[in-house]
């Protein structure tokens, strides 16, 4: 299709994505270890490890999944489990980084002999299995050589050289990514991903340095977010409503074309359905998303779930003909609670710590195509929205709208909504909704599915399906920022090395509608009818 090739990022370009990044978690805000005392309480020798620590801020590594494009059927599933190790490998590698601070203060060459050597060498050998695997199913392995590296991003960059501000935080800033959100090229050799998505609102990523970072955070010690990840909704110029990142998650319906809509409601998770798992990227494997998901819809969803599983699985939505699973990383208040899986994978164990907040709406939405009608989605189809790991990869997959209720026509993308009294968080996800007629899922889970173009049209003969469009409301307290650091911040939960930001957020979707209600939804759509 036509954004499926990425654009590299000029030189220039990526010195100054890399200083933004760095001045974001400059201090080592990226490591669960609160190693700083306080700027009265400073030694000489704790700032001698202050200053090591900020030489290696983070690691960034290939995301080996984008590029695996052409995985034979029969080798999916166990490359997704080697995919998994290679998720753990990089989070044991960042709490080494973690434990071994004053180690790194004394020895410049720690961090590549002691962590980044170590942890290319175990990438090297599981990339090895995965193209085993692929060339026993009938297919073609790559180069391990080329994807098992990984670099140590350096706190201390060149000033970023930049006259953007806060008005324009949430349009994208000068990301320079392109749309081409599916490529299987997108992450080809690790060098250019240091753009993590936090200089696209170039609105305080790059103010308050190392502000923060070592505040308590309600138990998150240094692993975020950070006072910067936060902008005041009442501050920021209205930009016309939810329109994701660079392209990705643009409303497909307008006045014209399909306009009508298809609403099910599958209430707010009220029983507490979640896990860490994510069934579509890594099936058969326990806490493969390192994080947790609210379900609602298919009540059955778990990494170990057939698609017959979900199929006969019970289902929280009215009309009893959408078996669907809608999931999203839960949002917390980092209060200095503890919840239910303090201790447990994808909880605490995993950086992901305070109180879990339930939706107070939740809202789904499926609308049509401004260029042409829709056509049926097939039973089983899997789309994911967002990039968990865009920190890291950057925008080409990111897609996030971040609002508050009465402003929602001012949305944020790399920023947490501090909304006004009496306002409400606001999490909205716009799907891809052009497929390729044939397939309900691909080997890195993005290329049988598109967003849109600018006009509303499906590029490359995919069509039309209808768009899921999901809004999630949050009740939850402004966090208050004094003297740089921010108190009972919220978050979504995410991969470790993640930092908690805005950017990450994601949402995910598997269509079990029976073909009754499912020609019904069409119909509607295609009729200009509004439907539930």
């Amino acid at each position: 299709m036509g954004r499926n090739t990425r654009k590299r990022r000029s030189p220039l370009a990526v010195r100054a994505v890399a200083a933004s990044a760095a001045l974001a978690i400059g201090g080592g805000g990226l490591v669960w270890a609160n190693f700083y005392a306080s700027a009265h309480e400073e030694t000489g020798a704790q700032n001698q490890t202050k200053a090591a620590a900020a030489q290696v801020a983070t690691i960034d590594c290939p995301d080996v999944g984008q590029q695996l494009t052409n995985v034979p059927r029969g080798a999916r599933k166990s490359v997704a489990k080697e995919l998994s190790k290679l998720d753990q490998q990089v989070t044991d590698a960042y709490k080494r980084l973690a434990d071994t601070r004053q180690a790194q203060a004394g020895d410049a060459s720690y961090v590549d002999n002691a962590i980044l050597s170590p942890l290319k060498s175990k990438r090297t050998a599981t990339i090895d299995r995965i193209n085993i695997n692929i060339r026993n199913a009938g297919g073609k392995g790559g180069q391990a050589d080329q994807l098992a590296g990984c670099t140590g991003v350096p706190a201390e960059q060149p000033e970023v050289v930049d006259g953007n501000n806060g008005d324009n935080q949430n349009n994208g800033g000068d990301q320079n990514n392109g749309g081409n959100q599916n490529g299987g090229d997108q992450n080809n050799d690790g060098q250019d991903q240091n753009n993590d998505g936090q200089d696209q609102g170039n609105d305080g990523q790059d103010q308050g340095g190392d502000a923060g970072q070592d505040q308590g955070n309600g138990g998150q010690a240094g692993n975020g977010p950070v006072a910067a990840d936060f902008q005041d909704i009442t501050q920021v110029q209205p930009n016309g409503g939810p329109q994701g990142v660079n392209g990705n998650g643009l409303p497909a319906n307008g006045d014209s074309g399909s306009t009508g809509t298809f609403t099910t409601a599958c209430g707010t998770n009220e029983n507490e359905n979640r896990n860490s798992d994510n069934v579509i990227v890594a099936p058969g494997v326990s806490n493969g998303a390192q994080h947790q998901h609210d379900y609602v819809g298919n009540q059955a969803n778990n990494a170990f779930a057939s698609d017959q599983d979900l199929a006969n699985g019970n289902t929280t939505c009215q009309n009893q003909g959408d078996k669907s699973s809608y999931f999203w990383p839960v949002l917390r208040v980092q209060d200095g609670q503890n919840d239910i899986d303090a201790n447990a994978p994808g909880g605490g164990q995993d950086g992901n710590v305070g109180t879990i907040l339930q939706a107070s709406q939740a809202e789904l939405k499926f609308v049509g195509n401004k260029t042409s009608d829709v056509v049926a989605m097939p039973t089983a189809l899997r789309i994911i929205t967002g990039d968990a790991k865009s920190f890291v990869n950057g925008l080409n997959n990111a897609n996030t709208n971040w609002s508050c209720t009465g402003f929602e026509d001012r949305q944020l993308t790399d920023k947490y909504p501090i909304c006004p009294e009496g306002s409400s968080v606001v999490r909205t996800s716009f799907f891809q909704s052009c497929w390729d007629g044939q397939n309900i899922d691909s080997a890195n889970h993005r290329t049988h599915v598109d967003f849109v173009e600018q006009d509303g049209s499906c590029s490359n003969g995919f069509q039309a399906i209808p768009q899921l469009q999901v809004r999630l409301v949050y009740d939850v307290a402004a966090p208050q920022i004094n003297n740089g650091q921010v108190v009972n911040p919220f978050a979504v939960d995410a991969f470790p090395d993640q930092l908690h930001k805005p950017i990450t957020d994601h949402n995910d979707f598997i269509n079990f509608f029976d073909q009754n209600t499912m020609n019904e939804m069409v119909q509607c759509i295609n009729s200009g009818q509004n439907c539930q």
